[in-house]
């Protein structure tokens, strides 16, 4: 079993970074020595389980169907790991949290810092991505979302709601044509996504508020905010980001006001690790009381 199983892990680690070199970065090995680890393990199987492709390592249709069950067995392992070193106050090992980059950089670094002081042995990873994060590839072990999604084995839990409004810094206020109502926007700029690059769509803000134009746009919220910030237009920005930048000032308050909510994503299989459930429940509890702290200073 010894030698099957680590080559299974090795299994896991092509299906995931679709590719040899990926592979070996992860696991720390050549990449010739994992490739001949894949042999060992598809003559094993008595099946090929890859199909080589000028983009890298492909899952064909047996590997499809291998890799639940050798995620399965990996998440087995890691409950038996834990079973075996008992009950302990403090987490240890590491974590890899995915967020959007508006959570991920307003959010996370203050909650994730907390956990991380009642943790010492704990290593937390945060992956701030203009985009989903692929937990099937094990990018990371449980993500922070703004949409819940509809497939896959996966765990949803709602954290909280955070509210956003349309903001402008005090130079831009001062200087450019007054804003009353919903029509006087057609004569303002307006900083946003890059349309064809928004990749949830909850995320499509400007398209809600009627907006055409996005003379300025970037998909990092945290750019796009700095954008603002140095007056050149208006954005639709998270209140929460707003006690990190006192220049800006909510307008047409009565109305636009949008509501979204973070979810936390992970792995079914992963609600049978003690350590994951705990830092799961430590996180979405120190999401809820920071976006409720931060808002409340807006």
């Amino acid at each position: 079993m010894g030698p099957l199983w680590d080559d299974m892990k090795v299994f896991l680690a092509v299906a995931r970074e679709a590719s040899l070199s990926g592979a070996g970065r992860v696991l720390k090995m050549d990449p010739a020595t994992v490739g001949r680890r894949i042999s060992r393990f598809e003559e094993a199987m008595d099946a090929a389980l890859f199909v080589k492709t000028p983009q890298g390592y492909a899952l064909n249709a047996a590997g499809d169907r291998l890799l639940a069950h050798a995620e399965t067995a990996e998440q087995a392992m890691r409950s038996g790991q834990e079973a075996l070193s008992g009950p302990s106050d403090t987490l240890s090992g590491q974590i890899r949290l995915g967020a959007p980059d508006g959570c991920a950089n307003y959010v996370l670094p203050q909650v994730c810092a907390r956990i991380s002081k009642d943790h010492p042995d704990l290593d937390i990873q945060i992956v701030a991505l203009p985009r989903g994060v692929n937990l099937s590839r094990r990018e990371a072990d449980m993500a922070v979302t703004v949409s819940a999604p509809t497939s896959g084995q996966l765990l949803v839990q709602k954290i909280c709601d955070y509210k956003l409004h349309l903001v402008a810094s005090r130079h831009y206020l001062r200087d450019a044509a007054p804003i009353e109502n919903l029509e006087d926007l057609k004569d303002h700029k307006m900083i946003g996504y890059i349309p064809d690059m928004i990749f949830d769509r909850e995320l499509d803000y400007l398209n809600e508020l009627g907006v055409e134009r996005v003379a300025l746009a970037s998909t990092s919220v945290s750019v796009q905010i700095k954008l603002a910030a140095q007056g050149g237009a208006l954005c639709v920005a998270h209140d929460f980001c707003l006690p990190s930048h006192r220049m800006l000032r909510k307008i047409l308050n009565d109305k636009i006001s949008l509501t979204r909510s973070f979810h936390l994503v992970r792995h079914q299989g992963d609600q049978r690790s003690e350590r994951i459930n705990r830092f799961a429940d430590a996180l979405q509890k120190g999401i809820r009381d920071e976006v409720e702290t931060l808002e409340a200073l807006t």
